[in-house]
Protein backbone atom coordinates (compact mmCIF):
# COMPACT_ATOMS: atom_id res chain seq x y z
CA UNK A 1 0.00 0.00 0.00
CA UNK A 2 1.39 3.40 -0.96
CA UNK A 3 1.04 5.83 1.93
CA UNK A 4 1.69 9.34 0.62
CA UNK A 5 4.19 11.60 -1.08
CA UNK A 6 7.12 12.75 1.01
CA UNK A 7 7.44 16.51 0.61
CA UNK A 8 10.14 16.76 3.32
CA UNK A 9 13.07 15.16 1.56
CA UNK A 10 15.42 15.90 4.48
CA UNK A 11 13.65 13.39 6.77
CA UNK A 12 12.84 9.71 6.46
CA UNK A 13 9.22 8.77 5.96
CA UNK A 14 7.50 5.49 5.18
CA UNK A 15 6.24 5.73 1.62
CA UNK A 16 4.87 2.19 1.20
CA UNK A 17 4.47 -1.15 2.92
CA UNK A 18 3.28 -4.61 2.02
CA UNK A 19 3.74 -8.28 2.79
CA UNK A 20 7.41 -8.67 3.67
CA UNK A 21 8.63 -5.15 2.86
CA UNK A 22 8.54 -1.47 3.77
CA UNK A 23 9.71 1.46 1.70
CA UNK A 24 11.40 4.40 3.42
CA UNK A 25 11.80 7.55 1.34
CA UNK A 26 11.70 5.44 -1.82
CA UNK A 27 14.15 2.74 -0.66
CA UNK A 28 12.72 -0.77 -0.23
CA UNK A 29 13.70 -2.97 2.74
CA UNK A 30 12.85 -6.65 3.12
CA UNK A 31 14.43 -7.18 6.56
CA UNK A 32 14.06 -5.69 10.02
CA UNK A 33 15.10 -2.04 10.29
CA UNK A 34 15.08 0.92 12.66
CA UNK A 35 14.00 4.26 11.26
CA UNK A 36 14.53 7.73 12.69
CA UNK A 37 13.77 10.97 10.89
CA UNK A 38 17.51 11.31 10.15
CA UNK A 39 18.68 7.76 9.50
CA UNK A 40 17.74 4.18 8.60
CA UNK A 41 19.59 1.47 10.51
CA UNK A 42 19.61 -1.84 8.69
CA UNK A 43 21.86 -3.59 11.22
CA UNK A 44 19.10 -4.18 13.77
CA UNK A 45 19.33 -7.93 14.34
CA UNK A 46 15.98 -9.52 15.21
CA UNK A 47 14.47 -11.27 12.21
CA UNK A 48 11.08 -11.86 13.81
CA UNK A 49 9.11 -11.18 16.96
CA UNK A 50 10.16 -14.37 18.73
CA UNK A 51 13.85 -13.44 18.33
CA UNK A 52 13.49 -10.18 20.32
CA UNK A 53 15.63 -9.85 23.42
CA UNK A 54 16.75 -7.06 25.77
CA UNK A 55 19.77 -6.14 23.64
CA UNK A 56 17.49 -5.20 20.73
CA UNK A 57 15.79 -2.61 22.91
CA UNK A 58 19.06 -1.37 24.44
CA UNK A 59 20.13 -0.67 20.84
CA UNK A 60 17.20 1.79 20.62
CA UNK A 61 18.01 3.44 23.96
CA UNK A 62 21.16 5.01 22.51
CA UNK A 63 19.00 6.99 20.03
CA UNK A 64 17.32 8.84 22.93
CA UNK A 65 13.80 8.92 21.44
CA UNK A 66 10.63 10.16 23.10
CA UNK A 67 8.80 7.11 21.85
CA UNK A 68 9.60 3.79 20.19
CA UNK A 69 7.06 2.28 17.82
CA UNK A 70 7.56 -1.47 17.53
CA UNK A 71 6.12 -2.84 14.30
CA UNK A 72 5.54 -6.51 15.08
CA UNK A 73 4.77 -7.77 11.57
CA UNK A 74 1.36 -8.64 10.15
CA UNK A 75 -0.21 -9.00 13.61
CA UNK A 76 -0.01 -6.87 16.72
CA UNK A 77 1.99 -8.64 19.41
CA UNK A 78 3.30 -7.45 22.76
CA UNK A 79 6.82 -8.17 24.00
CA UNK A 80 7.31 -8.91 27.68
CA UNK A 81 7.89 -5.62 29.58
CA UNK A 82 11.22 -6.89 30.95
CA UNK A 83 12.62 -6.73 27.39
CA UNK A 84 12.18 -2.95 27.19
CA UNK A 85 12.53 -2.15 30.91
CA UNK A 86 15.55 0.11 30.31
CA UNK A 87 13.56 2.23 27.85
CA UNK A 88 10.70 2.58 30.33
CA UNK A 89 13.11 3.48 33.14
CA UNK A 90 14.54 6.23 30.92
CA UNK A 91 11.06 7.70 30.40
CA UNK A 92 10.81 6.48 26.80
CA UNK A 93 7.40 5.23 25.70
CA UNK A 94 7.15 1.91 23.85
CA UNK A 95 4.12 1.15 21.71
CA UNK A 96 3.61 -2.19 19.97
CA UNK A 97 1.44 -2.41 16.87
CA UNK A 98 1.33 -4.25 13.59
CA UNK A 99 3.89 -3.02 11.09
CA UNK A 100 1.45 -1.10 8.83
CA UNK A 101 0.11 0.80 11.86
CA UNK A 102 3.66 1.51 13.08
CA UNK A 103 4.54 2.98 9.66
CA UNK A 104 1.47 5.24 9.63
CA UNK A 105 1.95 6.34 13.25
CA UNK A 106 5.63 7.06 12.69
CA UNK A 107 4.76 9.33 9.74
CA UNK A 108 2.29 11.29 11.84
CA UNK A 109 4.64 11.71 14.80
CA UNK A 110 7.61 12.53 12.59
CA UNK A 111 5.49 15.19 10.87
CA UNK A 112 4.87 16.71 14.31
CA UNK A 113 8.66 16.92 14.84
CA UNK A 114 8.57 14.32 17.63
CA UNK A 115 11.68 12.27 18.48
CA UNK A 116 10.24 9.02 17.24
CA UNK A 117 11.97 5.75 16.39
CA UNK A 118 10.26 2.99 14.43
CA UNK A 119 11.65 -0.51 15.01
CA UNK A 120 10.15 -2.58 12.22
CA UNK A 121 10.05 -6.38 12.13
CA UNK A 122 9.41 -7.94 8.73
Amino acid sequence: MKLHLNTRTDQNIFTAHGAGYVTVSGQCFEHSIVVTPEQVFSDWQPQNFDALNESHFVYLLAMKPEIVLLGTGAQQRFPHPRLYQQLTAAGIGVESMDTPAACRTYNILMGEDRKVVAAILL
